[in-house]
């Protein structure tokens, strides 16, 4: 039986399907989209994150780091090109300023925490979402997780980006009851500059899963400038209502919520400050894909 990196289990969570869910967060994703809420998803390891705010000036971190990559300024400085990522100042950290994010689970111990929110799911018609990161980054967790509930008469949900073998989607398919398929862009240049990965494969993926006949929920983060533009929403409306059959349109306003975590991780954010988009831009997004027929959801959580 395998086991799988995990970074995070969100419990009570109600925007990622339907009903009260308990959302596991697992890590490792191909895209690093430049607004991404959860930057210590992309690496397939545990990460250091080192939130300042919490620091009491003991110290302890510094005289723990077998690479001298803290120093004090004033308060504690991390030289990232020097951390190793060893999570020794994490260990001696009292005050949790310094943490290392993400730990190594078996599907035991992971069905133990989901099935403690049985109850909830009985009473809300919900269940449990694997999200990330890119949960299809571990393949082979993934399925065993969701056989398990399968077995337990969990409503399971996969949030997915659509970067994967058809292989992959295959093995998952007879066990998900809803896909969330996160769509970035449509137009492929500019879906590879701003995640670093062609969107031929998601998109050709997202099509055939269609054709399947499978639960599918589209999630489109609006991100002003840069696909919130009148051509990028023509683009997502074109190919989306080409589809045979599809769940609904979810539209994802941008937000800042996790803006602070580039600096926790020793990470620069490449969007800069930009605007959160205002409801009357939100709602003249919303008439363009009504104009195409598309159910269309305007979503209150985070972009993807």
């Amino acid at each position: 039986m395998s086991n799988g990196m995990i970074f995070d289990i969100k419990r009570y969570a109600i925007n990622d399907g339907p009903g009260i869910r308990t959302a596991v967060f697992l890590k490792g994703c191909p895209l690093e989209c430049w607004w991404c809420h959860n930057p210590e998803g992309q690496s397939t390891q545990p990460q250091l994150m080192v939130r300042l705010n919490r620091c009491k000036t003991s110290h302890a971190c510094q005289n723990a780091c077998p690479e001298d990559a803290i120093r004090w300024e004033g308060r504690t400085v991390t030289d990232w090109e020097r951390c190793d990522q060893c999570g020794k100042c994490a260990e001696v950290c009292y005050a949790g300023a310094r943490e290392m994010v993400g730990r190594q689970v078996s599907i035991a111990e992971l069905m133990a925490e989901i099935m403690r929110d049985v109850p909830f799911f009985d009473q809300s018609g919900g269940g449990v979402t694997f999200t990330g990161g890119e949960p299809l980054a571990q393949p082979e967790f993934l399925v065993e997780a969701l056989k398990h509930c399968k077995e337990h008469h969990i409503h399971a949900a996969v949030d997915t980006c659509g970067h994967t073998s058809w292989e992959n989607f295959q093995a998952i398919l007879p066990l998900t009851d809803l896909f969330l398929y996160d769509l970035k862009l449509v137009d492929e240049a500019r879906h590879m500059r701003y995640t670093g990965v062609t969107n031929r494969l998601l998109l050709g993926n997202l099509r055939r899963l269609s054709e399947t006949g499978a639960n599918i929920l589209v999630r489109i983060p609006l991100i002003p400038g840069i696909n919130n533009d009148v051509t990028s929403i023509n683009h997502f409306a074109n190919f989306l209502s080409s589809l045979p059959r599809l769940e609904g349109v979810a539209l994802m306003p941008y937000h800042t919520i996790g803006v602070a975590k580039y600096e926790a991780l020793g990470m620069s954010y490449k969007l800069g400050d930009i605007q959160v988009p205002t409801k009357d831009q939100i709602s003249q997004i919303e008439e363009v894909f009504l104009t195409y027929k598309l159910p269309v959801i305007r979503h209150t959580g985070r972009a993807v």
